[in-house]
């Protein structure tokens, strides 16, 4: 899997990005935030974003995505 950068690559412009977060996190400010960025993606903590996001391969972040819903990574409760 790729290694996360927290540099901005030089062609991200961070101030058009448009992060948004699960609408499981119920309104609160306690989750991570996406943005798609072109190919990569961009994570960052709601409760403190002056720490910046991490950039991750938009294929890294499917992958992990879809290994989470379909039960490969993580734990499945219920």
């Amino acid at each position: 899997m790729s290694t996360p950068s927290t540099a901005a690559p030089h062609d991200v412009d961070l101030a058009r990005a448009r992060w948004w977060k699960s609408s499981y996190s119920g309104g609160a400010n306690d989750c991570l935030e996406v943005a798609e960025l072109g190919e990569r993606a961009a994570v960052r903590d709601s409760k403190d974003i002056s720490r910046g996001p991490l950039f991750f391969p938009k294929t890294a972040m499917r992958a992990l995505v879809g290994g989470i819903a379909s039960g490969a990574i993580g734990e499945r409760r219920g």
